[in-house]
Formats: C-alpha cells, structure tokens, sequence
C-alpha cells in the first residue's frame, strides 16, 4: 500500500512525498509510517493515540471515517492512503462592489 504525505508534514517524512509499506488493515499502515518517521506521531496522534480531530484519511479515495470498518479496514498491495490535515485560519474576505470602491 502506499501512503500519500501531504507536503506540510513531508519535513517529518525525510521530505517524502509517500510512503511504501506493507500491512494488512488501515491502522497498521498508520503505524507502519509511524514507526518509519516517528516524528510525523505527533501531528498525527493524539497522546492518548486517537488520529486528531484535524487528520481526514482517504482510504482510495473514501473518507475512513465513513467506512464500516474506519482504520480495521483491510488493505492490499495496489491500495492508497491520502492524509489531509484541515487548514483552518487566514483572513475573511470583504467583498465590495466597483462602485463602491470608486473603481
């Protein structure tokens, strides 16, 4: 299975941009990459080793959360694993019509 790494967590990763391991379930590949980069646990797990809240997986394309097995979720050889933390923050946007503007 191969795990796609998001470019900001590739620093943890020895700036890879995926990962190659082979597993039997979605949870074992998570700690597989774990284990091969242990600085990625942090921004991945909680101290209590729940994923974080930010984390969303896509297990070929399948948001995790949604299937029925979530990270028990048996996996293959050709299968892919796409982590997607959320981005949260920046700046609202105020939008104003030209006229307003003087434009």
């Amino acid at each position: 299975m191969n795990i796609f790494i998001p470019t900001p967590l590739r620093p943890y990763a020895e700036g890879k941009d995926a990962v190659e391991v082979s597993v039997a379930t979605i949870a074992e590949a998570l700690d597989a990459l774990t284990q091969a980069h242990p600085a990625l646990r942090k921004h991945l797990f909680t101290e209590e080793g729940k994923l974080r809240a930010f984390v969303n997986l896509y297990f070929n394309d399948e948001d995790v959360r949604y299937l029925p097995e979530k990270e028990q979720t048996a996996v293959s050889v050709g299968d892919t694993l796409t982590i997607i933390p959320s981005i949260a923050g920046g700046v609202a946007a105020v939008w104003r019509s030209p006229s307003a503007t003087g434009v």
